[in-house]
């Protein structure tokens, strides 16, 4: 039919709307066409997929083979066979093409996320449907994250309470995406566009977009206080039910720069800061002592928590020729010095020797096995650790847009028979192959902990998700025992932040926790240009020529970490807190922590009741006013 006879027969049919109908019908005429093509196609290759019969022979089946094949017809149906084939998996392999980038690379390649944003198409898109409102754990309109606002010309934009604070959490509409285009984004929609707007059918809106997540809002800002001035993460998370209460990483970025691309660029130009990267879920840091933690729970599971070990003032020598193994001040720790110690008095000392022994008398296997309980990935071989992988499947979501958007670097271990038992026993104590751990990793391990069930829990951003069990860890009775073990670091004579914990228990909350100190090579940027140094060197290359090159000028960072659970007798908190460059673990990890645990109280998110509001202090009377000065009277005169 002539298009002029079809726009008119449709707007006799339609009316005014047939100049918008007709394409959307021309449209569905030419996919019914290629549908009717298709069916034809496969029900000719289904009925006679070999012609074996010609016009002028008759029936090939009843020649001799030798005859067949010198027969025109026969290799002029074995070549269109050939091509046949040929065609077909060529037009799949387009069609996969295509189905590839349309239906998953949004949610699965890289790349495409990163870029994704240039598409004008995709800009539109989101620009066209209003999000709903991000609410945080409380449900209150006045606690929301992200909601829209009117702007004095009219426009409606979106706008978000904690803009730098949650950056990382949030994402933007360049690089990956975060909770703002995977918490709001629909289902797609089955009905073709053509059919809709031919048939004028509309889909009703969702009822309800708002989504309510784990996050408290206020603790979020004072978690992004604790850091300010500071390069580091913390991460909060609910022992019991996976929920994630706060997360920060700093330095971070404010929202409103991602969105003009020179200052996004300027941002993913600044190596020094790396506003960027989120160091709680993407960057490895070495754990040091914290991740005697993890040793320990691998000793419960392993029968072996009443093991002795002995500290000797030359350290702790794995095998004959072995370098020792020493205590952080080069002999042993007080309070209890070099003597037989057993998991306790180990754990409150910090004890490197007694830990780098019990990792060797646990053995390869065992660790492997505690490690991937616990989502951290063992390897082989320290050259398979600088394979980035990425823990999609960790989370307990509603989708797998939300797991891909929050997904933690795997951290990793090295275990392979390769290794010594000096690696070994370093693994047991937080350093050598060990040195892959992010924040996020290690609350994990002291969630694992505090969990009554011994579980370790899914972690959630979502509210109404109910909770998830990752892994069995720990019986009930081994995770009591742990607790209690953590607690002499907080509270024992000798524990390393019994000092700093002061305050938490002057409030009445138990809490256990362990702190860390490690050292890490770390690049020299230049305070002025923001770019890192650099050392030119020369070597010879194979032919024995000299060649010149540049590495990057490294120093010895010291990193302070703490991780712990509050309150003891149920914990409802699990926190890491690593500071880069800032010490020893108990001078400022350990008060972050601290803090924390108070602010937490304060919110009500320790099952603990509220502390009461501090009582208006009355009103001072007020001082008697001094009498005034007068002119003394003259006495009567005599």
């Amino acid at each position: 039919m002539h298009p002029v006879l079809l726009f008119q027969n449709l707007t006799w049919l339609f009316g005014k709307g047939a100049l918008e109908l007709t394409p959307a019908l021309l449209s569905i005429l030419y996919q019914c066409g290629i549908a009717f093509v298709i069916f034809v196609l496969a029900l000719s290759f289904l009925r006679n997929p070999k012609n074996d019969s010609s016009p002028i022979v008759g029936n090939l089946k009843d020649l001799p083979k030798e005859v067949k094949k010198k027969l025109g017809v026969t290799s002029t149906n074995r070549s269109l066979s050939i091509w046949r084939w040929v065609f077909i998996a060529l037009a799949l392999s387009v069609f996969g093409f295509h189905v590839y980038w349309t239906m998953f690379a949004e949610d699965y390649n890289e790349r495409f996320q990163e870029l994704s944003y240039k598409d004008l198409r995709t800009r539109r898109t989101s620009a066209a449907s209003l999000r709903g409102w991000m609410l945080d754990r409380s449900g209150d309109l006045g606690s929301s994250l992200a909601y829209y606002k009117h702007e004095p010309d009219g426009d409606i934009v979106r706008a978000y309470a904690l803009e730098r604070e949650m950056a990382h959490m949030l994402g933007s509409e360049r690089g990956v995406p975060g909770l703002e285009r995977t918490l709001f984004k629909r289902a797609a929609d089955p009905t073709p566009e053509s059919w809709e707007v031919l048939f004028n059918y509309t889909k009703k809106p969702d009822a309800d977009r708002d989504v309510k997540i784990t996050i408290d809002r206020d603790l979020q800002r004072y978690v992004a206080e604790q850091l300010k001035g500071k390069k580091g993460a913390v991460v909060v998370m609910n022992p019991q039910t996976g929920e994630l209460l706060a997360m920060y990483s700093n330095p971070s970025y404010l929202l409103s720069e991602t969105v003009n691309p020179d200052s996004f660029i300027k941002l993913e130009g600044d190596k020094k800061d790396n506003p960027l990267l989120n160091r709680a879920t993407q960057e490895f840091y070495t754990p040091g002592s914290t991740f005697k933690t993890f040793t320990m729970l691998s000793a419960f599971r392993a029968g072996k928590e009443g093991t002795t070990f002995t500290s000797s003032p030359g350290g702790f020598v794995p095998f004959n020729g072995s370098r020792p193994i020493l205590d952080a001040n080069g002999g042993c720790e007080p309070p209890y010095g070099c003597a037989s110690l057993n998991i306790a008095q180990a754990f409150e000392a910090s004890s490197n020797q007694y830990f780098s022994q019990m990792a060797v008398e646990l053995g390869r296997e065992r660790i492997r096995e505690n490690a991937q309980l616990l989502s951290i990935m063992a390897v082989d071989t320290p050259e398979e650790t600088f394979q980035p992988k990425f823990l999609k499947d960790l989370w307990n979501a509603s989708t797998p847009q939300i797991q891909s958007a929050l997904a933690p670097r795997s951290s990793m271990i090295v275990t392979g028979p390769k290794i010594t038992n000096y690696d070994i026993g370093l693994e047991g104590m937080g350093q050598g192959y060990a040195s892959q751990m992010t924040p996020f990793q290690m609350a994990m391990v002291a969630a694992a902990t505090g969990n009554l069930e011994g579980k370790l829990m899914r972690p959630k951003i979502e509210f109404d998700r109910p909770p998830q069990p990752y892994s069995q860890v720990l019986s009930p009775e081994q995770g009591a025992a742990i607790r209690n073990i953590m607690a002499l670091v907080t509270e024992g004579s000798g524990g390393t932040a019994t000092r700093v914990f002061g305050n938490v228990r002057a409030a009445g909350i138990r809490s256990g926790g362990k702190t860390g100190t490690a050292e890490k090579l770390a690049p020299v940027f230049d305070e002025k240009t923001g770019r890192m140094k650099l050392l030119k060197k020369t070597r010879r290359d194979a032919k024995g020529n000299t060649v010149e090159y540049y590495d990057p000028v490294m120093y010895e960072r010291t990193d302070s970490w703490f991780i712990c659970i509050a309150p003891l007798e149920k914990p409802y908190l699990a926190i890491a807190v690593v500071v880069e460059g800032g010490g020893y673990g108990a001078a400022v990890s350990a008060p972050i922590a601290a803090n924390i645990i108070l602010k937490a109280r304060e919110l009500g998110l320790l099952g603990l009741p509220k502390p009461a509001a501090p009582k208006a202090a009355a009103p001072k009377p007020a001082a008697p006013k001094a009498p005034k000065a007068t002119a003394p009277k003259k006495k009567p005169g005599r």
